[in-house]
């Protein structure tokens, strides 16, 4: 049987996979070292990377692909790098790093909450714990388990002149803390080439749906978001997602220069409704607005059918795609969506409205259980078939499509995947992904749950029941990361069009492991926060601690 992989990041032309027993997996252009097989010839197919360590193999939670470099966040919170580092996006004091070294000087930091701009504060030494990672052109990103962010490699930072601060890209190979979100929980980060996007809570904690979105760095093509070509020194928050907004953030993505944005209704009265707003450069299509106009503020993506879920969203330098929860893949962008440089196929021109990209195995062009789409240079990588299957198309030279040949694809093609063991190790699959679940502030993907079960009595029946058939369907991907099959749509439904809370989530609770378990808190905390009613906010809230208080371990009789 094949490895299941449960996470993919395409670099320029490489792309790394996680698979559910935590292992890494690299293939494509090796230059650099940046496939992490201690040499720099290209890999045609994906080959395990392997990682020197006295007490052995480490396992895997999470990984990241930079134009020329490679990260990877191992269970306990450490991070490793590989490949190009003249910016010093590994971390160490090294031109190059063709084998993966353990970036030591996390170890030095301490917690989060020890640091201090005053030079004689007392630091504590508790060892500072990454819970998530993020790689751009040339600059690399970690958010710790205290929700701080710090940031190494080529990076927007404020350069101080006599007049004002002024917006500077510098190098460093020591991680370095954004201050600007001190006393606040960044829960996802994203960044191109020379800018940085983050959602990052309003207050000390991080309650689902209430999340800002911040941008700084250069913004020559308005990438930033904010209405205006001017850089940013510090970060600055983006207008059209503030608190009173309707629109909640759940997923961000930057390419070279341009960035996406994937948000749901915050009030889910009529319909669940997800969409994709991009902003920035626009002149190959990579917007999606049918113009190769930039634009300096977020617009949403008219080409796309509202009455879908997108779960997944990455940009490459110049295309952007998108995936919904049924399996319906859009992409557009340089060259019909694949990002090719002009003149590789014969193509037409540029995609300025969302493409379809079918599957060619199903009837329905529909891929099975969609995970993850992501993006390269000039290739896409779609993870599906609930991680057990690996499409890709675009260019293929280097192998960077992992076939085992170098030919372009202009049609979703499966990866040659490596075989292993008859029989996976289901329990460590199961402790990583609740290691990640657990330790991540988001608790995996951000779906808001903003239902105001009060007002359900005054909707129609017929609309009342599509209402909690979309309500049952978002609960169970956000807890088992799977669309829900008509088939196994909660009896409650079937026999009379009303959700029973109470008896779902204690099936749920019956069936699910520790990181479906954490998935499923942070859902209800967003369902939670959205109840207006008191009485009704009462009774959810005491349903569901019932319930997780007799599955807790350790519970006394």
């Amino acid at each position: 049987m094949l490895r299941k992989v449960v996470g993919a990041s395409a670099g320029e032309a490489h792309t790394l996979a996680l698979t559910g027993d935590g292992s890494v997996f690299s293939w494509g252009r090796g230059t650099f070292g940046r496939l992490g097989t201690g040499k720099d010839s290209d890999e045609l197919s994906p080959v395990r990377v392997s990682f020197a360590e006295g007490r052995g193999e480490p396992k895997f939670v999470e990984v990241a692909a930079g134009a020329y470099h490679s990260l990877a966040l191992q269970d306990d919170g450490s991070v490793w790098s590989w490949g190009y580092n003249i910016y010093g996006q590994l971390g160490h004091n090294v031109e190059k790093s063709a084998a993966p070294t353990l970036i030591e000087e996390f170890k030095e930091l301490g917690a989060p909450n020890s640091l201090s701009r005053e030079p004689n504060a007392i630091h504590e030494t508790t060892t500072l714990k990454v819970s998530s990672i993020k790689a751009g052109g040339m600059m690399s990103l970690a958010i710790d388990n205290l929700g701080a962010l710090w940031m190494w490699g080529y990076c927007p930072q404020p350069s101080s002149t006599e007049k004002e601060e002024e917006f500077s890209l510098i190098s460093s190979s020591s991680p370095l803390p954004v201050w600007d979100f001190h006393g606040h929980t960044v829960v996802k980060v994203a960044c191109g080439n020379e800018h940085v996007v983050a959602c990052v809570s309003p207050g000390e904690n991080f309650h689902s749906g209430d999340l800002l979105c911040y941008s700084w760095g250069n913004n020559s093509h308005g990438q930033l978001g904010l209405g205006d070509r001017k850089p940013r020194a510090r970060p600055q928050v983006i207008s059209t997602f503030e608190e009173d907004s309707p629109w909640a953030i759940y997923e961000i993505a930057c390419g070279a220069f341009h960035t996406a944005i994937l948000t749901n209704k915050k009030s889910y009265d009529q319909a669940i409704e997800s969409r994709c707003w991009t902003f920035g450069l626009g002149e190959n299509g990579q917007l999606g607005h049918g113009t190769v106009t930039s634009a300096s503020r977020p617009e949403p993506v008219s080409g796309l059918p509202h009455e879908t879920f997108l779960i997944s969203l990455d940009c490459g330098l110049f295309h952007t795609s998108v995936v919904s929860a049924c399996g319906d893949v859009w992409s557009w962008g340089m060259e019909k969506g694949f990002g090719l440089f002009p003149g590789a196929i014969d193509s037409g021109g540029d995609a300025l409205t969302p493409i379809r990209v079918r599957c060619g195995e199903t009837p329905d062009g529909l891929f099975p259980v969609p995970v993850q789409v992501a993006c390269g240079a000039a290739h896409t990588v779609l993870v599906a078939d609930d991680g057990r299957k690996l499409w890709a198309w675009g260019r293929g030279r280097s192998g960077v499509l992992g076939r085992g040949q170098i030919a372009d694809s202009f049609v979703p093609a499966p990866l040659t995947w490596p075989q292993s063991e008859a029989n996976s190790d289901k329990e460590v699959e199961r402790r990583n992904f609740e290691s990640k679940a657990s330790s991540h502030p988001s608790g995996g993907m951000s779906v808001e749950t903003a239902v105001h079960l009060s007002d359900q009595s005054r909707l129609p029946p017929e609309k009342l029941r599509r209402l909690m058939e979309q309500y049952a369907a978002v609960l169970h991907f956000s807890v088992f990361r799977k669309p829900l099959d008509e088939r196994s749509l909660p009896q409650s439904l079937h026999d009379s069009g009303v959700f029973d809370v109470r008896q779902e989530l204690e099936n749920m609770l019956a069936a699910a492991d520790g990181g479906e378990l954490a998935r499923l808190q942070v859902f209800y905390e967003g369902m939670l926060s959205a109840v207006k009613e008191k009485i009704m906010k009462r009774r959810i809230k005491d349903a569901v601690e019932e319930y997780i208080l007799a599955h807790s371990p350790g519970r006394k009789p």
